[in-house]
């Protein structure tokens, strides 16, 4: 059993927080730099380079697991279907290839694969058909590789929050509203990337995952208190389709009611997926979690497709994200027990209008 004593303000710590303890002058440490390189940039004492477009940025204050991805591909679908000439560009997370610049697509034809490009950006890619998709580590560069080639009016900076070396128009920071700010500690303790003042430089903050929120009005208050004249737009996510890997068949997500699935996931909010399949009228029998951004392997394949059969499951359901990877294994498609990718579309609660006005600008 894990031992675990309360603080003085009734909080219980457990072993592991006191064996993360040392961390903590160390995230003090990181979250003072980080304050003084923003205050760096915000004085224009370290170089910000502006590209010829309008530049949007969508980030995150944590690391990991906040549905960007989604945001960023109805971002690229709404402005794509108002006539904008409209590219993606990423740092391309855990990508394999050392190339500086790599092309996921020209807009007419996916071209890369996860290991070259990342998982993320091969999805953008796949899920936005006519929007230019590359990556690189100098955002600027491939800003204006992409700009060159495509004659772009408009490019979207995927995970660009804190890639403040690249002037952006509008700032979207997306929240994830079941877990806004990790367990509430700065990097290496936590998941903060920077500390809550960061949020004063959003343009506006874009909740994600609001049915799975405890209390959205303290989430609002702790935004405000930082803030105040911030928009905060409120969405969540819904499935709306069920694709199968490494074939073409498509079904509703209501095929998933009442059946007894598996589900597989490599990325950073492993409970939420588990929620969403639950909330469509799944009986998840097993769910085997991977680390974020994970690389299958061939013999990851064999481990769920035993696991699938150990829980009886009649479908195995995964992310897309994960789909985009495990479809290249060619056995995926000739399993006895298929696996199916959750697609999963942004949906709004709150701000839609001013969203439109102030982003797509209608």
């Amino acid at each position: 059993m894990r031992e675990a004593v309360l603080t003085n303000n009734g909080e219980r710590l457990t072993s592991l927080d006191w064996a993360l303890a040392p961390l903590v002058p160390l995230a003090s440490l990181y979250g003072l730099a980080m304050k003084a390189r923003a205050a760096l940039y915000a004085r224009g004492l370290l170089t910000q380079y502006t590209l010829p477009c309008r530049v949007i940025s969508v980030g995150n204050l944590t690391v990991g697991g906040t549905g960007k991805t989604p945001v960023v591909i109805a971002l690229a679908l709404a402005l794509r279907d108002r006539g904008r000439r409209v590219g993606v560009v990423s740092r391309g997370y855990k990508r394999s290839s050392a190339d500086e610049i790599v092309e996921a697509s020209d807009g007419q034809t996916v071209r890369g694969d996860p290991n070259e490009t990342g998982d993320e950006p091969l999805l953008i890619a796949q899920r936005c058909p006519g929007v230019p998709v590359a990556v690189g580590a100098d955002r600027p560069s491939v800003g204006r590789h992409l700009i060159g080639r495509h004659h772009l009016d408009t490019l979207i900076m995927d995970d660009g929050y804190q890639h403040m070396a690249l002037r952006r128009d509008t700032n979207i920071l997306v929240m994830d509203a079941g877990a806004p700010f990790g367990n509430g500690y700065l990097l290496p303790r936590g998941r903060l990337r920077e500390p809550h003042s960061a949020m004063a430089r959003a343009t506006a903050v874009l909740v994600t995952r609001a049915s799975q929120a405890a209390r959205l009005d303290a989430l609002k208050a702790a935004v405000r208190a930082v803030a105040p004249t911030v928009p905060i737009w409120v969405t969540d996510f819904a499935p709306s389709a069920v694709v199968q890997v490494g074939g073409s068949s498509t079904v509703a997500p209501s095929a998933l009611k009442g059946e007894r699935v598996l589900a597989v996931s490599g990325i950073g909010s492993p409970k939420s997926f588990r929620k969403l399949l639950e909330a469509a009228g799944a009986t998840v029998a097993e769910h085997c979690v991977f680390p974020d951004h994970h690389a299958y392997s061939q013999e990851d394949v064999q481990r769920i497709r035993q696991a699938a059969e150990r829980a009886g499951a009649g479908r195995i359901v995964t992310t897309e994200k994960d789909a985009v990877k495990l479809a290249q294994f060619d056995e995926v498609a000739k399993q006895e027990v298929p696996i199916w990718a959750v697609r999963i579309d942004l949906t709004w609660r709150e701000g839609f209008e001013e969203w439109t006005r102030v982003v797509l600008q209608d």
